[in-house]
């Protein structure tokens, strides 16, 4: 039994550091739901740029692309992203489902990296849209 569940500590162990290797953001790169809310209540987001990649466009003042594990919306992004400038800090989003199992925000931040966007940010979102955002009350696209 103790051998069992080693090996089942060794194979969760694996897997999670499989899972952050395919992450292509840091932690650092994680922007707190709480501190996004506030800049925009305190109208400080003029030098921010706020791209939900999922399949609607909830946070406040925040432009929506569409779900970017659909090779169209990818490519809506790039268009979108090719007149902003590099240091320009962005901040996507998607809250469809948890982190570990969206399809969007993986291709959408890879693609932020590749085009050399110096300050990009992933809205720290773990659970949902719903949880993480809405039922906090901060602002929306209402």
């Amino acid at each position: 039994m103790k051998y069992l569940f080693i090996i089942a500590c060794l194979v969760c162990s694996i897997f999670s550091q499989a899972q952050q290797k395919q992450d292509p953001w840091k932690d650092s790169q994680l922007m707190d739901p709480a501190l996004l809310a506030s800049r925009i209540e305190n109208q400080k987001t003029n030098d921010l740029v706020i791209i939900s990649v999922g399949p609607e466009a909830i946070v406040k003042g925040s432009v929506d692309i569409g779900p970017t594990h659909e090779p169209e919306n990818l490519e809506k992004l790039r268009n979108y992203l090719k007149d902003i400038p590099k240091n320009r800090e962005i901040v996507i989003y998607c809250g469809c489902c948890p982190f570990v199992k969206c399809p969007n925000i993986r291709p959408a931040f890879a693609l932020l990296m590749e085009l050399g966007f110096k300050n990009a940010k992933l809205l720290n979102l773990p659970k949902n849209i719903k949880t993480d955002w809405l039922d906090k009350n901060y602002p929306t696209n209402d």
